[in-house]
C-alpha cells in the first residue's frame, strides 16, 4: 500500500535531509541500510535509522573538514556498498551535491565529467578506480585535487574513508550538522545524474529536492507494497532508477535497503532473501527468463508439460485482469490450484514466491517475456521515464494495466505527441535543464515548458503510452522507410537460441542483423537436441543450430512487414556487456560501439559472396544463409 508516513512538510517543500531526521525521530529501530560483509562475506550488517543519520552527521563533519562546499560537486565512483550510500546522504546534509560515475566509465568519459563539473573531490572505491583517476590530479585543465578511497589497503597516499569518518567523529559537532541541513530548501540541486552515452558525450541532467520528492512521493502511490518493505539494491546508483528506489523513495517510505555490491550475486540474493518487490531492466528480467528456461528445458516431459499447462491459467488470468474483467471463478479455482500444486514450489526455489510488486524501464520490454512472466503469475509493471523526467513519467499499476505497453501518465505529468511521433512532456518533475561547464543551467523544454523526450510513441484511447523506439535511433532506409530497431531485434529475440540482437540497415535497401548466441539457454537446447560442443564457437558452427537460427530469423520475419524483415545475418558466440563497452551500464545497446566494432562483418553482409569470404567465414562467426546454410550472407524469405 502507499505509504501512509507522516511528511514533515507539503511535498513540494521537502527536502531529503527533512525525511531522514524524520526516519530517525519517528522509525529509529526500523533497519534501513543492510550489506554483507565478515571472512566470507556472507553475513549481513544491518543499520537502523537512527545509526543512518548518527553516522550521516560524523560523515558530514568528516567531508566539510576536507574543505566540500555547498552547492559543490563531488563525484563518486563506488559499487554498491554502504562507503557509498551514506557518503552521498552525507554530502546532501551539508548542502553539496554528490554526483555518481558509472564503475565501467572510460578514462575520457571520467575526464570529461569531472572537467565538465568542476569537481575538486572525487571518492572512489579502490586500485581498478584510481588508475582511471589519478591522472587527473596532474592534468591543468581537471579542477579536481584529491581523492578519498574506500579500500583502504589500496590506497597508497590518498585520503581514505576510514580516515574521513574518523576525522569527522572528532569534529563533529550536533548543532553545526543541524544548521547546514535546514538552511537547504526544495529548489536546491539534489544531485546530477549524467546521461550514460549512448550516443556521445554525457550530458549532466541537474535535479532538485522538489522534483526528487514529488517523484518518489506520487511514484508511492502506484506501488502496492507493505509498509517499510526491503529492497534488493543492486543496479548501479549513477542510474536514476537506482538512485530512486535505492536511496530517496526508501527514505520517503522508511523502508530497508539491502545493498548487492555484485550484479552478477542478484540471482542468489532473491533466493536467499524472497523479496516482496524487484525491479529489473529488460536484460535482467530477459536473463531471468534464459535461466528458468534452461532449468525447464531439463526437466521430464511430464513435469514440463504441468509447468506449461499452469502457465497457460495464469496467462489466461491475467489476461482478464489486464481487460478489467473479473476473473471468472472456475478459472480463479483452477489457477489456485495449480498455482499452489505446480508454481509456488519452483518460484520458491527461485525465492520468487513473495513478489507482490515487480517492474521494468529504461527500454521496451520485449512482449514475450512479459508474457512468459506472466505465465508464473508475476506481472511486470513496464514504466517509462528519463534521467530528464526524474525517473517514471509513465506507469502500469495493478488497477490498470497493459502489457505490452508502459502505462499511463504518473500524477502531474502531461504528455504529448508529435506529428513524427515524438513524446513531448511537461510537470515538476521534469528537470531544469542541463548543466553547462561554467556551473548554469540550459533549459531543454520550450516556452510552454514542453519537454522533447527523444523517444517514439503512441497513446492509446485509454491513455496508456506504446514505445516504439528512441528517434535517434530509428532506422532511415535507402528508400526512405523509417524502422524501429528495437521491435525487429525483440521480435527476433523470441528464440531461445539468440539472447542478444543489433539489426542495421541506415542508408541501404534491405536490414542485416549482428545475432548473439545466448550462453545459458543454448547449451541446454543443445544438449536437449544431443549435440555436443565444448566451447560456443563449436556450437554455433554446428549444422543443426545454424539450421535452427535460419527457422528463427524465418519466423520473425513472417511476424514483420517487408521493410522490417532481416535479410542477411551474421552470428556471434561473444556475449555484449558493460565491461566490453557493447552495453551501457543500464544494459542498454550501444549501437555506434557495436557499430564500429564490428563494421568490416557489417559492410560484409552487404558486399556480393565470393569464395574468398566463404573460407573466410569458415573460421569466423556463422554468416546466416537460409537457402543455403554452408554459403555466405543470404536473402532470407
Amino acid at each position: 500500500m502507499p505509504t501512509k508516513l507522516r511528511l514533515p512538510a507539503p511535498p513540494d517543500e521537502l527536502t531529503l535531509p527533512a525525511l531522514l531526521a524524520r526516519n530517525a525521530a519517528e522509525h529509529g529501530s526500523l533497519p534501513a541500510l543492510s550489506w554483507r560483509e565478515g571472512p566470507d562475506g556472507t553475513a549481513w550488517t544491518t543499520l537502523s535509522w537512527s545509526d543512518v543519520r548518527r553516522k550521516v552527521a560524523v560523515l558530514a563533519a568528516g567531508y566539510a573538514s576536507l574543505g566540500v562546499e555547498r552547492g559543490e560537486h563531488v563525484l563518486l565512483m563506488m559499487g554498491n556498498r554502504p562507503e557509498h550510500w551514506l557518503s552521498d546522504l552525507a554530502l546532501v546534509h551539508l548542502g553539496a551535491v554528490p554526483v555518481t560515475v558509472y564503475g565501467t566509465s572510460a578514462p575520457e568519459q571520467i575526464a570529461h565529467i569531472a572537467r565538465h563539473s568542476r569537481a575538486r573531490l572525487a571518492v572512489v572505491e579502490g586500485a581498478r578506480e584510481l588508475a582511471r583517476w589519478e591522472p587527473l590530479l596532474a592534468d591543468p585543465g581537471t579542477p579536481l585535487e584529491r581523492l578519498v578511497v574506500a579500500e583502504a589497503p589500496e590506497a597508497g597516499p590518498h585520503s581514505t574513508y576510514g580516515s574521513v569518518y574518523a576525522g569527522g567523529a572528532r569534529l563533529h559537532r550536533s548543532e553545526a550538522f543541524e544548521k547546514a541541513w535546514r538552511e537547504s530548501r526544495s529548489e536546491d540541486p539534489l544531485t546530477v545524474v549524467y546521461t550514460s552515452g549512448t550516443t556521445g558525450d554525457p550530458k549532466g541532467v541537474r535535479l532538485t529536492h522538489r522534483n526528487i520528492v514529488l517523484q518518489s512521493v506520487r511514484l508511492d502511490r502506484h506501488i502496492e507494497l507493505p509498509e517499510h518493505a526491503e529492497h534488493l539494491c543492486y543496479l548501479p546508483f549513477a542510474h536514476i532508477a537506482e538512485r530512486i528506489l535505492g536511496i530517496y523513495l526508501p527514505l520517503l517510505r522508511a523502508a530497508h535497503v539491502r545493498l548487492c555490491a555484485d550484479p552478477a550475486a542478484v540471482s542468489a540474493a532473491v533466493r536467499e532473501l524472497h523479496p516482496v518487490q524487484f525491479f529489473g531492466v529488460p536484460r535482467v528480467w530477459e536473463k531471468l527468463a534464459a535461466s528458468v528456461r534452461a532449468v525447464l528445458g531439463r526437466l521430464p516431459e511430464e513435469q514440463r508439460r504441468a509447468i506449461e499447462a499452469a502457465n497457460e491459467l495464469a496467462r489466461e488470468r491475467a489476461g482478464h485482469r489486464e481487460r478489467g474483467e473479473e476473473v471468472p471463478a472456475g478459472l480463479e479455482a483452477s489457477y489456485a490450484g495449480a498455482k499452489e500444486r505446480v508454481l509456488d514450489p519452483l518460484l520458491t526455489l527461485a525465492g520468487m514466491d513473495r513478489l507482490v510488486w515487480t517492474a521494468s524501464a529504461t527500454a521496451p520490454m520485449p512482449i514475450d517475456v512479459v508474457r512468459f512472466w506472466a505465465g508464473w503469475g508475476i506481472t511486470i509493471m513496464d514504466a517509462w521515464g528519463l534521467t530528464e523526467t526524474s525517473g517514471v513519467c509513465t506507469v502500469n499499476t495493478p488497477d490498470g494495466f497493459r502489457l505490452g505497453s508502459v502505462g499511463r501518465p504518473i500524477q502531474g505529468l502531461e504528455l504529448r505527441i508529435a506529428e513524427d511521433g515524438e513524446i513531448f512532456t511537461r510537470g515538476e518533475t521534469v528537470f531544469g535543464g542541463y548543466l553547462l561547464p561554467d556551473g548554469s543551467v540550459e533549459s531543454a523544454s520550450d516556452e510552454a515548458g514542453w519537454f522533447p523526450t527523444g523517444d517514439i510513441g503512441r497513446l492509446d484511447e485509454e491513455g496508456f503510452l506504446w514505445l516504439t523506439d528512441r528517434k535517434k535511433e530509428l532506422i532511415i532506409t535507402s528508400n526512405g522507410k523509417n524502422v524501429s530497431p528495437a521491435l525487429v531485434e525483440n521480435t527476433v529475440k523470441e528464440h531461445p537460441l539468440i539472447g542478444q540482437a543489433l539489426v542495421h540497415g541506415d542508408g541501404h535497401s534491405y536490414l542485416v542483423a549482428l545475432l548473439v548466441l545466448d550462453p545459458e539457454l543454448a547449451p541446454a537446447w543443445a544438449e536437449a537436441h544431443g549435440i555436443e560442443a565444448a566451447t560456443p564457437a563449436e556450437l554455433a558452427a554446428h549444422p543443426a543450430v545454424r539450421e535452427e537460427i535460419d527457422r528463427a530469423v524465418e519466423a520473425a520475419n513472417a511476424r514483420l512487414n517487408r521493410t522490417e524483415q532481416i535479410k542477411r545475418y551474421r552470428l556471434l558466440t561473444e556475449e555484449w556487456g558493460p565491461e566490453s563497452g557493447e552495453l551501457t551500464p543500464s544494459l542498454k545497446l550501444r549501437r555506434r560501439v557495436i557499430r564500429e566494432k564490428y563494421a568490416d562483418l557489417i559492410e560484409g553482409l552487404y558486399a556480393q559472396p565470393h569464395e574468398e569470404a566463404h573460407e573466410e567465414a569458415q573460421a569466423e562467426p556463422h554468416e546466416g544463409t537460409l537457402e543455403e546454410p554452408q554459403a555466405e550472407p543470404h536473402e532470407a524469405s
